[in-house]
């Protein structure tokens, strides 16, 4: 338990919050005294202490917001200082164009000499601030008071060579806890010989015994789908992955990498989405539903008296699907089908479903029996966009027939998404599975707003073609 308590307090996020606190607060004396006590600039003001103290706690809040939704609060440690201090200036000149349009009134006779002053003094206080940060972490890390728990997994050779450099390289912070080989101990070897948990085979239940942080990959050449399986099993387990690239893929470029620690390394961490995107995600989502549920109230209430007058049954329809992290909820939809239409248990809709009612062939061309989902969007079940949520059922189905299914399930499932507008089939063949899963992954791997916004005016279109399943 205290070792977990001290594992968190040194965590890089905690020591560069602590050293922004005080980059911050030094930044906003400086300024304080340049305005009010240098004589630079004309001021007749007198201040008390609460003027003095009031803006400092809102610029703390104001700053320390803003560094998290541009991603400041991820590990930086494990990345080039460069990337940081080029990140730190481009979230500080945003932060203070904002103050100095929308909130820093100020009668000066020089407030662009104000604003390059506050960038400025800001800017150099933080990246100082995160300079003693970094030089923490190494000491924390070289002493072995802060260590990162890792699997290695690959070759024999791979593995004992990087086993090595970590060894070696006390200021990564890396503590080896099992190696996991993808083939034979080619000799007996006193540095890994102790720490082999067996074969690939058994890094499930190496995981689960020995919660790792961290797992990286060298390999001398790994099979796509058995490292599709590894990644979807780490993302499940809260473990970031780290992957060598075999050279040929660094020499064609196939592969973007990131030079952690001085070597390429492919990260793969179970966080997709950057917090600030998923902020402004949230936020349209709240927005976008409640509009489309007030502005069309009417029209929605008459669909619902429709369904109830052409056939016996429930206005809405509930059903049980797997969203996020493979949390069940209930997601609503205008019926389309008639009141037993899973009376033989649970079966795949196709093509001209002779359960569909008159009125739930509209429904389901339109789309239009999708609308009660905004509700589960309102409540967070759902996004406007994400992959589609499925089955519990199915997706244990998918999951035995494709190891790598539930890796779908990393981020919030959507009303629609990039599948629903391109695809042309609803057979329930592996290789359908597959090619929406291709679908799937490309909107996980290249998420962004702008993404979103596509996906969603493709949808409208599709939606007034009345694009869907019959």
């Amino acid at each position: 338990m205290g070792k977990s308590i001290i594992k968190s307090k040194y965590s890089p996020q905690i020591i560069q919050l602590i050293a922004d606190i005080f980059s911050i607060t030094i930044s906003y004396v400086v300024q304080f005294y340049i305005r009010f006590e240098s004589g630079w600039f004309e001021s007749t003001i007198q201040y008390r202490f609460i003027d003095f103290l009031a803006p400092l706690i809102a610029l703390l809040i104001y700053w320390l917001f803003l560094f998290w939704l541009t991603g400041l609060y991820k590990n930086w440690y494990v990345r080039s200082p460069f990337d940081e201090v080029f990140t730190v200036l481009k979230s500080s000149i945003i932060g203070t164009l904002l103050i100095f349009f929308f909130v820093f009134l100020d009668s000066s006779k020089s407030p662009r000499l104000l604003f390059l002053l506050f960038f400025a003094v800001l800017s150099f206080s933080v990246c100082l601030g995160r300079f003693f940060a970094r030089r923490v972490q190494i000491k924390l890390r070289a002493k072995g008071i802060v260590s990162v728990r890792a699997i290695i997994i690959g070759s024999y050779e791979k593995v004992l060579d990087l086993h090595n450099k970590i060894l070696i390289s006390k200021s990564w912070g890396y503590k080896t806890v099992a190696v996991v080989l993808f083939d034979e101990m080619q000799e007996e070897n006193k540095a890994i010989s102790e720490l082999i948990k067996g074969d690939i085979n058994q890094l499930e239940g190496v995981i689960n015994e020995l919660k790792p942080e961290e797992l990286l990959i060298s390999a001398n050449q790994t099979d796509h789908k058995l490292l599709m399986s590894i990644i979807t099993l780490c993302d499940e387990k809260g473990v970031i992955v780290k992957i060598i690239p075999d050279i040929y893929d660094l020499f064609t470029g196939q592969v973007k990498s990131l030079a952690l620690y001085g070597i390429p390394l492919i990260e793969i961490s179970p966080q997709l989405i950057a917090p600030w995107q998923n902020f402004f995600k949230r936020v349209f989502d709240i927005a976008f539903s409640l509009f489309v549920l007030i502005a069309g109230l009417p029209i929605w209430l008459l669909l619902g008296i429709i369904v109830k007058l052409d056939s016996k049954g429930p206005m809405l329809y509930k059903q049980e699907r797997v969203g996020k992290n493979g949390k069940t909820f209930m997601i609503y939809k205008f019926r389309s089908m008639v009141q037993d239409a899973e009376k033989d248990g649970p079966q795949w809709a196709k093509v001209g479903d002779s359960r569909v009612t008159a009125f739930g062939k509209f429904l389901r061309k339109s789309h239009l029996d999708e609308i009660p989902q905004f509700f589960n969007i309102l409540t967070g079940e759902m996004s406007i966009v994400g992959p589609r949520p499925e089955r519990k059922v199915f997706v244990e189905k998918f999951t035995s027939l494709i190891p790598y299914y539930r890796r779908r399930l990393a981020v919030t499932p959507g009303l629609t998404g990039w599948w629903q507008i391109n695809y042309t089939t609803y057979e329930e063949t592996v290789e359908e599975i597959e090619n929406r899963l291709k679908d799937d992954f490309y909107y996980i791997e290249n998420f962004s707003l702008k993404l979103d916004l596509e996906i969603i005016i493709r949808t409208i279109f599709l939606v007034i073609k009345g694009h869907g399943q019959t």
